[in-house]
């Protein structure tokens, strides 16, 4: 399981690349959302 959690880019065809990364932490979303508000909603 660990080669799901690194970057890695397989190339298609006619440079077209899929591109894979792991996943932000569910702290690390956490705090960006609470320094962050969403955006509109004092609208």
């Amino acid at each position: 399981m660990p080669e799901d959690k690194t970057y890695k880019a397989t190339y298609v065809g006619s440079g077209t690349f899929l591109i894979s990364k792991p996943k932000r932490k569910r702290t690390k979303v956490r705090q960006t959302r609470l320094r962050n508000p969403q955006r509109g909603a004092r609208k």
